[in-house]
């Protein structure tokens, strides 16, 4: 068991999906677009990694801020690696420092990934290396990669196995993913509407499959995309329906290319008053 922590936006979503080889966690330069801890898994002959993708630790200014930060950090003791994440293209900041020194009380091994090689000049990615250590901590390993290209992945996937205790296989060979086919059509649709109308679209944003009805050959998802305001509902439906139209094209496009079966998305949107702010509501969403 692997877990991927960092800041948001460090590319932690990008980085599973590309271990794993396929789309297991939406992606977005939107702050906190991860909200559930997100289980990828990687086979090789003999290995079985299970990498889980984390909320970016962050400042909370709602409830949902909260327990996004909880949920990244009570993984940090379950697991058998941690990989914290860090950018190649910017300089380590508060919010690098802050994860590194919760880190500094977990005896699990941590590996540094300095991410997003591919944007930056070599000068700057020694530079995070050999300013790694005087800045964060000492560290297990530490590998430079891209996780948009993939490079200097298999060198992570080295590090990681090389500190994996003997164990049985949590999932059969071939499954990539625990997440039901119900999560990622919710998923996939609020990643598409992120991208969008990205300017203008509320970031208390929830989307939630009510149903699902299985006929021959053709899979119909009932879902409802929640936001806080009456003026946010027209945002996110946009003029003539363009938004959620385009939106939920793109979604249903990509999710039957991930299931290889017809899929009608139907989509509702829903005021639900402070949401993100709401105990209550964050329960019966699953948040």
């Amino acid at each position: 068991m692997v877990t991927l922590v960092g800041r948001p936006n460090v590319g932690k979503s990008t980085l599973l999906n590309q271990l794993v080889g396929t789309k297991v966690s939406i992606v977005s330069d939107r702050p906190q677009t991860t909200r559930n801890q997100i289980h990828g898994v990687w086979n090789a002959p003999g290995i079985q990694v299970v990498f889980i993708d984390t909320p970016g630790i962050h400042k909370p200014r709602t409830e949902l801020g909260r327990r996004l930060n909880q949920r990244s950090l009570d993984t940090l003791g379950a697991v058998d690696v941690v990989c914290l994440l860090i950018e190649a293209n910017a300089p380590i900041g508060a919010g690098d420092r802050y994860i590194a020194g919760l880190l500094k009380h977990v005896e699990t091994p941590v590996v540094l990934v300095v991410n997003k090689i591919d944007e930056a000049p070599r000068a700057e990615i020694l530079g995070h290396l050999a300013g790694a250590a005087d800045t964060l901590g000492d560290f297990a390993a530490y590998v430079p990669l891209s996780a948009r290209t993939g490079e200097g992945t298999n060198a992570l996937l080295g590090e990681i196995t090389a500190r994996l205790p003997e164990g049985p296989l949590y999932y059969p060979d071939g499954v990539v993913t625990d997440q039901p086919d119900t999560f990622l059509a919710a998923e996939l649709l609020r990643e598409k509407l992120l991208a969008v109308a990205r300017e203008e679209l509320p970031h208390s944003l929830a989307v939630t499959v009510e149903d699902v009805e299985e006929r021959p050959d053709l899979l119909i998802v009932r879902v409802v995309v929640r936001v806080e305001r009456d003026s946010q509902k027209g945002i996110v439906i946009g003029k003539g329906g363009t938004v959620i139209k385009e939106a939920g094209m793109a979604a249903r496009q990509e999710l039957e290319a991930l299931l290889g079966t017809k899929v009608h998305l139907e989509t509702r949107v829903k005021v639900d008053k402070d949401w993100q702010r709401r105990p209550d509501r964050l329960d019966r969403l699953g948040l």
